[in-house]
């Protein structure tokens, strides 16, 4: 079958009839067509779609990536209906929706927008999870009458399959214990078992729950956020040199080798820049818990790079809105895109191959003899 017959089949299910047809089944009638483009892999199809009169219908072809579009339509139209916008906005809102709106209709599509991105933050979670990546991203939000920056907390996990799953994103006024301790809390709540090890950045807060919440559990420093910190503590011409010292100790295949280079390391730069050796000596390990894992996962698992790119896509639609109009359009937008992502991920290919059962049970990293319970970086228990 076609597309344009599936879309048309489609239309005809909806309406319970046939164009023309006499039918005590018919629900509704057509209006037209819509002209709409589906990117794929050939190219840029471009279709002429059904519409009817009641302008309810929306084919399944499109729906999955319609979320995001409709969270920031609705977020364009709630900065208009509050008066906080600029002109340029509402030229862009008359554009993408075509229509006048009222608030009650905007209301009314923000609350079945917001039902369904509520099920899938707060869906069981069934499967189990062997690694989490976390980070945070700020956006500016206009709270209480004035504009503030908002917290985006966000937690990727790989299933025991080897597959990428968002499983938590949560809006807060800020990073601390408190919020985080909060989200992993739901998170356990929800079903989050097993999991062997945590890749975030160096946040104080994160840690602290961290070691609440995954006592026990590998914990991995983001080797990029490390890197960045330290060279911002030499001057700027001697930066390429330092990333090269940093990682010729990274590039090591053993803990052991790996704690000979930062000695030299360490020694190299104490003359000069003693805050930077005192680093090197007492956190590089941080960012070599990976050295426990099988060999394949490490690269992937050293940073949080794969969230910085989630990152990104979510920065290029929220530039377009630059200041939210309430927390909730926020986080409409945000859990829209981040859907459409997990989507794209459960159905791609694997993130990661992984060939035992349960994943990599924490007593055989520190029973296989090259790597003591000390020398990895554990969550303390």
């Amino acid at each position: 079958m076609s597309i344009s017959a599936s879309l048309e089949a489609e239309i005809t299910k909806y309406l319970g009839a046939e164009p023309y047809e006499r039918s005590e089944n018919r629900k509704g009638y057509r209006n037209g067509y819509k002209g709409r483009s589906l990117k794929t892999r050939l190219g840029m199809l471009r279709l002429q779609v059904s519409q009817s009169r009641d302008g309810n219908f929306s084919p399944g072809l499109f729906q999955r990536y319609q979320r995001s579009e409709k969270a920031l339509r609705l977020t364009l139209m709630e900065m208009v209906r509050q008066g906080v916008t600029t002109r340029k906005v509402e030229r862009v809102t008359e554009v993408l929706c075509g229509i006048n709106f009222s608030a009650s209709s905007v209301a009314s599509l923000c609350q079945r927008l917001d039902e369904e991105l509520e099920k899938f933050r707060t869906r069981p979670l069934e499967s189990y999870y062997p690694y989490l990546l976390i980070d945070a991203r700020y956006e500016k939000v206009r709270v209480g009458g004035q504009v503030v920056n908002q917290a985006i907390l966000i937690v990727v996990g790989v299933n025991e399959k080897g597959y990428r799953e968002v499983l938590a994103v949560e809006i807060a006024n800020l990073e601390s214990e408190s919020t985080w301790g909060e989200l992993f809390k739901r998170l356990k709540e929800r079903g989050l078992k097993k999991v062997n090890l945590v890749v975030s950045d160096n946040h104080e807060g994160l840690k602290n729950a961290l070691f609440r919440y995954f006592s026990g559990c590998l914990w991995q420093r983001c080797k990029v956020h490390f890197i960045r910190n330290l060279s911002g503590l030499v001057s700027r011409r001697e930066q390429k040199e330092l990333i090269k010292v940093l990682h010729r100790i990274r590039a090591k295949q053993s803990l052991k080798e790996a704690q000979s280079e930062i000695r030299w390391a360490a020694n190299l730069y104490r003359g000069k820049y003693p805050e930077v050796a005192r680093k090197i000596e007492e956190e590089m390990e941080e960012t070599l818990t990976v050295l426990a894992l099988p060999e394949e996962h490490q690269k992937k698992l050293a940073t949080t790079n794969s969230l910085e790119r989630v990152s990104q896509i979510i920065k290029s639609r929220t530039r377009l809105v630059r200041i939210f109009p309430n927390r909730e359009s926020c986080l409409r937008l945000v859990t829209s895109l981040l859907q459409e992502i997990h989507e794209d991920w459960i159905t791609g290919p694997r993130y990661l191959t992984i060939e035992k059962e349960d994943g990599l049970p924490e007593e055989e990293i520190l029973e296989e003899g090259s790597l003591k319970e000390k020398e990895v970086c554990l969550i303390p228990t």
